[in-house]
């Protein structure tokens, strides 16, 4: 068989190499036909009961858990036992059986397919990446019903001669993953997810190399290929010539060298050669996540995504989580971070990613209602969450930000809302800090360009830069077509960035980056040139962005990043920025 390559989606850095292991989805194997009136009952209850089963299943995952399991693990098992027990799932699908006679499996996939094709009109892509959970919630009660659950070989000692495996599925959930700890799995292509999928992230957080948003990988490759994933690039080898392979396993070696040596600068302090405190800090979606920023060395939580809490609430009658519930979540947060300061974005949603799924979606849900313009259209809903981040701040330094300002009043009502959030609170005798600080997002361009109204009323900026370049560039980075032209180095860009980083230092406020560019090493040194003293990136980033600091100095790098600001070719701003790397 001839060799030939895959390109997918980067999600997880590193080589491995091995041979292929199939996956195949209990879906494309399933039957339609419709169930006598006499049979309605029993095939519901087949269905019932195999959503018991899967239940089970998860039940005993989550409490068989390894102690060093990612945190995110249990997280992603809880939100799958969620969706289980969800309506939209655990009811809905029997209503399907009972009025139009379809069998177990096939009203399964009709309510599947329709969730699916609501969440495909979502603009945010890591909330859009949450229909995959639901497939895969769905493929797990497939498989009870088909019979068809066993799908990993059982491998009880590893052989040192034995070829690593490599799994290759349709997509593959992140409880099945716990099975990469027991055998000999070094690696997996997915043809469904991307950038923000469950998996995606436990990839990460297991450090196995991974491409995903391959198409039809499981299609193309036949099982005991053999394969070579380039994590970093997001490319997929199939039966490689042995000098490809030869090559491979050489870069291999390297990575892991180069790996060994990161390892050592977890107590290290970030600073530049010429002497300059750079702070690190992580991206987190769930107060467990907090675990493995501290083991990377982080010296707080630059970015709380707070959707999670939102999310998967569907169908129970729309109910918002509780300001206690809420709070909680913050201070165990708070609490695992011990003193270092955590920065919760306040709620991300809108006429997007609706948290009632019978909502209107908005003609372009990307200019729509959605993040701080979503809130204060739900005053109500606002203060609950308010309310909670301020009680959760007793606990320890907490900084409050606001996504997606761009007028003054939409900010002096957010800080009149916090005022009244505080007095509520005053009166019902509940703790918290008078004086937690409140920052901006700074993802708009009209944003960037009218500065001074931010400095004015907020304590510190973070600028957001996957939606500065999407607004920028008016492109959608999920969208194929013009993906393309989604470019962090766009010399618009690059201004909106530059002056946003230098008006905070004139005007003494912080100014942080939260955005994918902050855990980019290529664009570390051009970040530290233009001033950036503060990076927040998944955690899985911060060593190696670490490297790049303590080998930077500013007395070089500021001069070479004020020149890239003059520059406006494209092609010359790429070779200044690579050569940015050689000072």
């Amino acid at each position: 068989m001839a060799s030939f390559s895959l390109h997918g989606i980067p999600v997880s850095r590193g080589i491995a190499i091995g041979r292929a292991h199939l996956l195949k989805p209990a879906a494309r194997d399933v039957k339609h036909y419709l169930v006598a009136e006499e049979k309605v009952e029993a095939e519901a209850q087949r269905l019932s009961n195999a959503i018991a089963t899967v239940n089970q299943e998860l039940q005993a995952v989550r409490r068989d858990l390894p102690a060093d399991a990612p945190s995110e693990l249990a997280a992603f098992i809880d939100v799958h036992a969620l969706i289980l027990a969800d309506p939209i799932i655990a009811e809905h699908p029997l209503k399907i059986i009972r009025s139009r006679h379809y069998n177990a499996e096939w009203a399964l996939l009709t309510q599947i397919d329709e969730l699916s094709a609501q969440f495909d009109e979502i603009e945010d892509a890591y909330l859009r990446e949450r229909k995959n959970d639901i497939r895969q919630v769905g493929e797990r009660i497939l498989k009870i019903l088909t019979g068809s659950a066993s799908t990993l070989p059982v491998i009880f000692q590893p052989d040192e001669a034995m070829p690593q495996m490599i799994v290759v599925a349709h997509d593959i959930s992140p409880a099945d993953m716990l099975q990469f700890r027991d055998r000999a799995f070094v690696g997996f292509v997915t043809d469904l997810g991307g950038q923000n999928s469950h998996t995606a992230i436990v990839a990460r957080s297991l450090d196995i190399p991974a491409a995903v948003g391959m198409s039809n990988a499981s299609a193309l490759i036949q099982e005991d290929d053999w394969v070579i994933i380039d994590g970093d690039a997001g490319i997929v080898i199939v039966d490689p010539a042995p000098l490809v392979l030869e090559q491979y396993r050489e870069n291999q070696s390297k990575l892991l060298r180069e790996r060994k040596k990161l390892g050592k600068l977890k107590k290290t302090p970030a600073i530049t050669r010429d002497g300059t405190v750079i702070h690190l800090l992580a991206n987190i979606e769930l107060p467990e996540d907090c675990s493995g920023a501290l083991d990377a060395g982080a010296v707080g939580v630059g970015l709380f995504r707070s959707e999670f809490l939102f999310m998967g609430r569907t169908g129970q009658g729309h109910k918002l989580p509780s300001e206690d519930e809420q709070f909680e979540s913050y201070r165990k947060a708070v609490l695992a971070m011990k003193g270092r300061p955590v920065t919760i974005r306040t709620l991300d949603v809108g006429a997007d990613k609706p948290l009632d799924k019978d909502e209107e979606t908005a003609l372009n849900p990307a200019l729509g209602l959605r993040a701080i313009r979503y809130c204060l259209a739900e005053p109500q809903m606002f203060l609950t969450q308010l309310r909670a981040i301020l009680r959760a701040s007793a606990y320890g330094p907490i900084h409050m930000l606001i996504p997606m300002l761009a007028h003054a009043f939409e900010i002096d009502q957010t800080l009149a809302m916090i005022e009244q959030a505080k007095q509520q609170l005053r009166e019902a005798k509940k703790k918290f800090d008078a004086d937690i600080k409140i920052g901006a997002m700074i993802e708009i361009p009209a944003a960037a360009l009218t500065l001074p109204m931010f400095i004015d009323r907020m304590d510190f900026l973070s600028i957001g830069t996957n939606d500065l370049i999407q607004y920028t560039l008016a492109i959608d980075r999920v969208d194929h077509e013009v993906a393309h032209l989604y470019n962090p180095l766009h010399p618009a860009v690059l201004q909106l960035v530059a002056m946003t980083i230098s008006a905070g230092a004139k005007a003494g406020i912080p100014v942080a980056v939260c955005g994918e560019v902050a855990g980019d090493t290529k664009l570390t040194r051009l970040l530290l040139g233009l001033g950036l003293r503060e990076f927040s990136m998944h955690p899985a980033q911060l060593l190696a962005v670490k490297q790049e600091i303590l080998n930077s100095d500013l007395k070089v790098l500021e001069p070479a990043a004020r020149k890239i600001l003059k520059t406006f070719e494209p092609a010359a701003i790429s070779e200044a920025v690579a050569r940015l790397s050689l000072l």
